[in-house]
């Protein structure tokens, strides 16, 4: 476990990871933290059962939007299939993973970006990540080349 100077508890160090690409149905707001607030839960009442699905978000910092997003699956419900579709793309990423208890571990999202790009060259032409691997770990990911 490490604490850097964001105040951050996470279990390494940036770590570079690789991705495939991932074919995701999304709610898109603004990246501002309340819009996002409310793109959760849109996304999770078309969903519906939430169990064994895989959640990301994808956002763009220099476009300014957020995607709450589950992995595609071929038997849903109307409501999810009616939400737009996008393909993520993989590729090479710089991973810090958090650990913690909702909605504490949220509040550790931002500054565990701050240090990505501390870090590490953004790759501009791919969306950074937010993979919710449970409920009490995240792994925060910047594209980079």
């Amino acid at each position: 476990m490490s604490r850097g100077q964001y105040g951050l508890v996470a279990n390494t160090d940036p770590s570079v990871v690789e991705r495939t690409h991932l074919t995701v149905r999304y709610v898109e707001v603004a990246d501002e933290l309340s819009q996002i607030r409310v793109a959760w839960p849109t996304l999770e009442n078309a969903v519906g059962s939430l169990r064994g699905r895989h959640f990301i978000a994808a956002f763009d910092p220099a476009q300014g939007w957020y995607r709450a997003c589950v992995e595609v699956q071929a038997d849903v419900s109307a409501a999810e299939r009616a939400l737009p579709e996008m393909v993520v793309p993989g590729g090479r990423f710089i991973r810090v993973r958090l650990r913690g208890e909702p909605p504490a571990v949220y509040e550790k999202i931002a500054p565990a970006y701050e240090l990505l790009e501390s870090s590490a060259k953004r790759d501009d032409s791919r969306p950074s990540l937010e993979h919710y691997r449970r409920l009490d770990q995240i792994d925060v990911l910047m594209p980079i080349t």
